[in-house]
């Protein structure tokens, strides 16, 4: 794949599973990761695709079980931050992995290869940032539809 740039996804291994850093949501049952460093937006873009009608599965901190089914640890469960606002509260729901956004880095490709991130041996689809106000409407169709090569 040409592009590709390595992802890692911060992740330590607990009794139950994982535990990755980052901000996750679900939207039909489906669920979407983002990670990238600290300030890289997570948590903006969960509240914009909130704002869409997902809902928070976790800030912050994700736990993921088997069968990548993504969870909020039960200390933040309902919780997300809001820079410059405060810690929100919110429903939470639960999700299986499905995307996984990377947010520490910008797309620079018009029409990207397709990429994947590797979470405990599975691979998932992985899209990088854009730097539009309308990145959320375009992952909300990208889950609603399909992409055409």
């Amino acid at each position: 794949m040409s592009g590709q740039i390595p992802l890692e996804i911060q992740v330590t291994r607990t009794g139950s599973g994982l535990l990755a850093h980052g901000s996750a949501v679900a939207l039909d049952g489906r669920g979407i990761l983002m990670v990238g460093p600290s300030g890289s937006g997570k948590s903006m873009m969960a509240l914009a695709l909130m704002a869409h009608g997902a809902a928070l599965i976790a800030d912050d901190r994700v736990a993921i079980g088997p069968g990548l089914l993504m969870s909020p640890p039960e200390q933040i469960a309902g919780r997300i931050e809001a820079r410059f606002i405060g810690i929100l509260g919110a429903e939470t729901a639960t999700a299986p992995l499905e995307l996984v956004l990377n947010m520490g880095h910008t797309e620079t490709e018009r029409l990207p290869p397709r990429r994947v991130a590797h979470l405990d041996g599975q691979k998932v689809v992985c899209l990088h940032a854009v730097e539009s106000p309308y990145f959320p409407a375009m992952i909300l169709q990208y889950l609603s539809g399909k992409r055409y090569e």
